[in-house]
């Protein structure tokens, strides 16, 4: 299981569709679970989680390193071998602290662009649907 934790407001209509179209063909351990939270109650959320190392964190942040979706796919099925629960944290508008990115096990920047909070949604479903189509051989990544 596959647990995000967003900033800011619950997605809009379209992109919760994009998101339940990629989610809808997701088998375990790469299934999905949400947490939607204002950007302060994630801000507290983050300030006071143990980051204990029973979950892998994978922070989306600008200032992450950019890998390939294979190294992504390694890098989720490392985790889940294991036997690690993953969270990936998605930032609102204005991302995340310095301690929150220091905390996380993987800091993750999908580019050296910056995308609204609702299409970083929608890369991390989308990337997590590839990751598994990588980790099972399937036809999706070419």
């Amino acid at each position: 299981m596959i647990r995000i934790i967003c900033g800011g407001k619950k997605s809009v209509a379209w992109c919760q569709e994009a998101c339940e179209e990629y989610e809808k063909r997701l088998r375990k351990p790469f299934e999905i679970s949400w947490e939607f939270l204002e950007e302060e109650k994630l801000a507290r959320k983050l300030a006071d989680w143990p980051f204990s190392g029973r979950e892998y964190v994978i922070c989306c942040d600008e200032r992450g390193l950019n890998i390939s979706s294979d190294e992504f796919s390694q890098r989720l099925e490392k985790a889940f071998s294991s036997s690690r629960e993953v969270v990936i944290l998605i930032g609102g508008a204005y991302g995340f602290s310095d301690l929150a990115r220091e905390r996380a096990d993987f800091v993750w920047s999908f580019s050296k662009l910056v995308f609204p909070h609702m299409i970083a949604r929608l890369i991390v479903c989308e990337q997590i649907y590839r990751a598994s189509q990588i980790a099972t051989g399937g036809p999706y990544h070419h």
